[in-house]
């Protein structure tokens, strides 16, 4: 069983945001791996753990600071780590995106055969939940999105999907893009030891020639998308009310008032 996870280093939601040439301002000190990504590298390693052997590589693509989401799923016990860092990649949108995964999805696919390629359901910068769609496409791979259980055997994956209206079963031949929801595992805690062996652990760097792709097919200059305007959250003014008896009937007001009742 041999499994790629997509990882992504994500900003804390709870920080202060801004925009940089239009794209959200990272650093290090205030992003980590995607919670969501968890999952993924959770269903992957059960995967493999189940066959009794094979192999988990985790795959991030972005700036220097994203290699600290690789480092976390190292932690988490993953075996390899990829970093596909190239200043022409800034500014990339999800189709972007997906054809530098892609690329580098079927570099390690030719050196020896992958099973799956599993990512979380979305990631919680965006949370367009498209990428796995796109690589799909760009892999001509077999989809199954937002599982909330994943099972594999006899060269099939089989996952269950929850919607709103409907309970899911749903089979695709090997091999195939998967991507989990957070109902789908309860990620494991990395113990000491992995922690330390991830800090030193040797983490591979590829770059867009590397992977063949062409500078002029990412980027700002290829998104489909932009963003023409960045202004700063206007300041909360608290309001306080005295009780004076008449709380309740103050709160159902300020709630109506706003279209919250």
């Amino acid at each position: 069983m041999r499994v790629l996870v997509t990882v992504k280093f994500t900003p804390d939601l709870q920080s202060h945001r801004t925009f940089t040439d239009g794209a959200v301002t990272r650093t290090a000190d205030d992003g980590s791996m995607n919670e969501l990504d968890e999952n993924a590298v959770e269903a992957a390693l059960q995967l493999v753990e189940a066959a009794g052997q094979g192999e988990v590589i985790a795959l991030t693509v972005g700036g220097p600071d994203a290699v600290a989401a690789v480092r976390k799923a190292l932690q988490l016990g993953v075996g390899r780590g990829i970093h596909v860092s190239d200043e022409a990649i800034a500014g990339s949108d999800v189709f972007g995106t997906a054809r530098v995964v892609a690329a580098a999805v079927r570099r390690i696919h030719e050196e020896e055969p992958l099973d799956l390629v599993i990512t979380g359901m979305a990631a919680l910068d965006g949370l367009t939940s498209m990428l796995p769609t796109a690589l799909a496409v760009e892999l001509d791979w077999a989809q199954l999105t937002l599982a909330s259980s994943l099972t594999v055997g006899d060269g099939v994956a089989t996952i269950e999907r929850h919607l709103p209206d409907a309970h899911e079963t749903l089979q695709a031949p090997l091999p195939a893009v998967v991507s989990v929801t957070d109902e789908a595992n309860k990620p494991r805690y990395p113990n000491f030891k992995m922690i330390m062996a991830a800090r030193t652990a040797v983490i591979e760097k590829w770059s867009l020639a590397d992977l063949g792709v062409d500078p002029a097919s990412v980027g700002t200059a290829a998104s489909r998308t932009a963003v023409l305007t960045a202004e700063p959250r206007p300041a909360r003014t608290p309001q306080i009310v005295t009780d004076t008896g008449e709380g309740g009937r103050l709160l159902a007001d300020f709630l109506i008032e706003r279209g919250l009742a």
